[in-house]
Formats: structure tokens, sequence, C-alpha cells
């Protein structure tokens, strides 16, 4: 690419810093660091079009962990660790809200329901919990969170009761990104999309990097590429295709929040009158380890049976639309919030939970400069 005098002054001569991935991390990261650094120069790569990952693609949960999840993860993690992990979900749920305002995100309180199914044993299980879980999350929420209340929805196969969380919600994620990007610009912050990093070199001075032709130096290089961060950090960050659907407008519909199921490997919800359903994942995690966007037969026959049977029994339906998000996944499911070189930085592995907690992430990232 043959770029003018112009064109190299304007973008890439004395970047201050270059951050990867225009998604709610790398936006906020930018944002932060204009807060930081008022006069620097910030530039934003991104190889797609929009955003490429899981922030215009998730499902659009206000959410920061189902009961299942909580109780799953107390097995595995101490009290304390769990604690933390969904206040800074809260936390980063509650920065993005006031980021963008509620009604450029469409944030909508509805509250949020688990459903099990006949004969799971698990719902006995949380649902003894919840005491317990309340008593945990009451310091970050000053009331009881979780409760046992009745299904009003006509689910089939399903137990008559549903756990009630009143403090979830639901937010259109495009509209988000549309506006985090439109703030991110009116704050003199670069966008450069469908442009891919290929290279980078810390010198200890600066960071050389590459994307198709060009080369440029940055005083510091900051990723945020959550499930393609694999081949920065290894093992510790692992891909996770996420599989979603939406059916056309259904006449009537009674559905209305967010609804999880599975300890959250199923996820549905309404978009006004419509049903978007994603999940599965667990039917196939080795194909589901993937960067490769599409879908697959197997958890694609999974969901429209469920929708069928379970979600909207003697209720005709048609799919409008599919697609899949990448997500990034590890051992742990606190994020990686890191300092890999001399002046290359990384906010990365958000556990399927960006929404909720990537804007904390975007924030430390830049405090970590």
């Amino acid at each position: 690419m043959h770029l003018s005098f112009w064109e190299i002054d304007t973008w890439f001569t004395d970047v201050d810093y270059a951050i990867v991935g225009s998604g709610i991390v790398g936006l906020q990261t930018a944002l932060h660091l204009r807060k930081r650094f008022p006069d620097s120069k910030i530039l934003v790569i991104e190889k797609g079009m929009l955003p490429q990952g899981a922030s215009t693609k998730n499902a659009g949960f206000a959410c920061f962990g189902s009961i299942s999840e909580i109780v799953a993860d107390l097995e595995y993690h101490s009290e304390e660790e769990v604690v933390s992990l969904i206040e800074k979900r809260w936390n980063g749920l509650s920065m993005l809200r006031e980021t963008l305002g509620d009604e450029a995100i469409d944030f909508r309180n509805y509250g949020g329901y688990e459903l099990f199914f006949d004969g799971d044993r698990n719902f006995e299980r949380c649902a003894d919990s919840i005491e317990r879980v309340n008593s945990m999350l009451m310091p970050i929420f000053g009331r009881d969170v979780f409760q046992v209340v009745d299904d009003g929805f006509g689910f089939s196969g399903t137990k008559r009761q549903l756990i009630y969380n009143p403090l979830e919600g639901q937010i259109d994620t495009g509209r988000a990104m549309k506006a985090l990007s439109k703030k991110a610009v009116s704050k003199d912050i670069m966008i450069l999309n469908q442009q891919k990093v290929s290279r980078f070199s810390d010198s200890g001075n600066s960071v050389e990097v590459t994307f198709n032709d060009i080369t440029f130096k940055t005083k510091k290089l900051l990723f945020a590429t959550n499930g393609f961060a694999s081949e920065l950090l290894g093992d510790d960050v692992r891909p996770a295709r996420a599989q979603v659907l939406i059916t056309k407008p259904i006449h009537g519909l009674r559905i209305k929040g967010t609804f999880h199921i599975e300890e959250g490997f199923y996820y549905f919800r309404n978009i006004g009158d419509r049903v978007l359903f994603g999940g599965a994942r667990n039917l196939d995690v080795e194909g589901e380890t993937t960067t490769d966007f599409g879908q697959s037969d197997v958890i694609q026959n999974r969901l429209e049976t469920l929708l069928k049977e379970v979600i909207l029994p003697g209720t005709p339906f048609e799919i409008e639309h599919r697609w899949s998000g990448i997500m990034g996944m590890g051992d742990k499911k606190s994020p990686i919030v890191r300092q890999l070189s001399e002046n290359v930085y990384c906010g990365v592995r958000l556990g399927g939970m960006g929404v909720a907690i990537g804007s904390l992430v975007g924030k430390e990232l830049a405090e970590l400069v």
C-alpha cells in the first residue's frame, strides 16, 4: 500500500498508544487512556469490518452469573474469589451504563431466570444454596439477589419453578458498540478497520507494528483481542465459539427477560417479540474451540429442538437469522490483564462475560501503562 505523506503523518507518526481490537475492551481502554493522557495520539486497529470477536455478536445479556454457574464455581474457587469476580462483572456493567447511558444501549431491566429440566437434581442443589449465595453477595448489592418463583411463561419439560434474579437486564449490543465507537471518535481516537496485525517487535524503546504492508512505531501496544489471544498467551486463553439464532416476530410472545439453562451453557431472551437463543457449546467442546465463524448441525439442531419442545411449545415460529461469535475462555474465569514485555500489554479472557466485565478490563488495561 502506497501511503501519502499526509496519511503517514496523520495516522502513523508519533503514535503513543496502539490498541489491537475495537470491541468493548479496546474502546474502553482507549477512552481511559485519553482521560489519563489528554494530548496523546491513540490508534485502534481492528481486523474486521466491525468488532470481530464477540462485542457485536453476543446475546446482549447484562448479567453477572446464573445461580447454577455460581454454585458450580464454588466447588473450585473460594467464596472470596467468586465474590470478587461477580463484583467485577457488576462494576463493569455499571461502568458501561454510566459511559453510554441506558437509552443509548437500550438497557432493559426485565430480570433474569434460570430453568431446570424435569428430573434435574441441580434445582434442589441451587435452591438450597440461595441463602448462602445471597449472604455472600449482600455486601455488593445490599439486597437478596436470587429467589424461587413459579413459571409464568409456559415452558415445557422443565420444573414448574424458576430461580429469579431481579437485577439482571439486557442490552442492544449493536447500539452499544455504535455509541462506544462514536464516543471514541469524538475524543479524537482513530479507528482503522479491516486491518490485521501480522507482526510486532518490542525494542524496549518502542514497538514496531506491521499490518498489511504498513509498518509504524508506537510507544505502547495493547492487545484487546479476547478469544483471538491464544497466539499471545497459548493455553491460558482458548477460543470458544458461541452459536446463536433468532426467530421472526412471534405474535403474543409471553417471554420477557433473560433466561439461563445448565450453568449458562444455554441462554435465551426476548428482543421485542422475537426470541434469541444460543449456546449448546458443551455438546461439542472440542469442535467449538475454534476461531472460525459458522454453525454446526449438531448444535443448531439442538437449539431448534429445545426452542420447539421446551421454550415455545405449541407456538409456531420461524428462524430468521443465525450467527456466531468467538469468546475467550481458560481454566480460570478471571480476566488476564497483564504486561507482556517492556511496552506490550493485554486485556483478554473475558470468560463469556464481555458485556459485563469488558469495560472494567479496559480501564484496568489502561491503568497498567
